[in-house]
């Protein structure tokens, strides 16, 4: 029986060593995965926070540029809107200008605009009841006077001479055939006039002026206003 107690013994004796060494070489693994599950969690935390930085910082760099955007947006409206009032202010000036200088610069773009000398001058309803019979009567005079023979001064002085020009100059009149007209027809304008020779019109109406102006003088005016 002690043979037997012996075996079992040794048996017994194996079997915690091998179990020792198990328990050994799993607690050995265990800490190797525990070790290497901790450097893999620092490395990915490392990364995460890595990218977190990253995108934060990309993330303040859009934010920034899309506030300079906006800004720089703002500064073109507020200028435009600046741009807009000083051309509107130049179309007001232009339409209260004083009577008599207003049909002095009509006068001058009849003068400029006609071709044949025959042409209709349509006004807004204020500017025919107000001016549009005496630019008419100024344009055609400048007209005539431009295709009449001149007399001296000192012959024009005398009431004959007189007479004798005034002739010359209806009769150049009748002759050419020269002779603006004023329109039944009135539009919608704030200054200025159509001129309409059959089918052709020219926009002397001082909005579109003063639109053609600003397409023209825009950037000089900005420069002026915003240096």
């Amino acid at each position: 029986m002690e043979g037997i107690e012996k075996i079992t013994a040794k048996i017994a004796q194996d079997a915690q060593a091998d179990i020792d060494r198990l328990t050994a070489e799993t607690n050995a693994k265990a800490e190797a995965i525990l070790s290497d599950a901790q450097t893999q969690a620092q490395a990915e935390a490392g990364d995460i926070v890595e990218k977190g930085r990253m995108a934060a910082a990309e993330r303040q760099e859009r934010l920034a540029s899309a506030s300079q955007m906006e800004r720089r947006k703002l500064e073109l409206a507020a200028k435009q809107e600046v741009l807009g009032e000083a051309f509107s202010l130049a179309l007001e000036k232009l339409c209260t200008l004083p009577e008599k200088e207003y049909i002095a610069l009509l006068t001058k773009l009849a003068l400029e605009a006609s071709t044949s000398g025959k042409e209709q001058l349509i006004f807004s309803q204020k500017d025919r009841n107000t001016v549009g019979k005496q630019v008419v009567m100024a344009a055609n005079d400048a007209l005539i006077k431009e295709r009449a023979p001149g007399l001296p001064e000192e012959v024009t002085k005398s009431r004959m001479g007189t007479l004798m020009d005034k002739l010359i100059h209806n009769t150049t009149a009748i002759v050419t055939g020269a002779g603006l007209t004023l329109s039944e027809e009135t539009r919608d304008i704030k200054g200025g006039f159509i001129m309409v020779d059959g089918d052709v019109e020219i926009n002397c109406a001082f909005e579109t002026l003063v639109r053609l102006q600003r397409e023209q003088m825009e950037k000089t005016v900005a420069d002026a206003l915003f240096a």
